[in-house]
């Protein structure tokens, strides 16, 4: 999978939580993508300083980018 690949089915597993986190008063964006491997997003709105946002991260997040891009390794919210 190219760098260009990996990126727009990231964006689509994104597209695919944000009405979730949305539904809530929250959002997230994409910042970057490091070494095709390391996704680094951005929680907003209500998801700052919300007590579940790591577990929405893992278990959410996480998930959904591995299943469009199983080689991820990991994600990470930069605040």
């Amino acid at each position: 999978m190219t760098s260009e690949e990996i990126k727009t089915n990231v964006q689509k597993a994104l597209d695919e939580i944000r009405p979730f986190l949305q539904s809530d008063g929250g959002d997230i964006s994409l910042v970057s993508i490091d070494n095709d491997t390391s996704v680094k997003v951005k929680l907003e709105g209500n998801c700052i300083g919300c007590s579940v946002n790591q577990m929405t991260l893992r278990n959410g997040v996480e998930m959904t980018i591995k299943k469009y891009v199983p080689q991820i390794e990991e994600v990470v919210n930069i605040e």
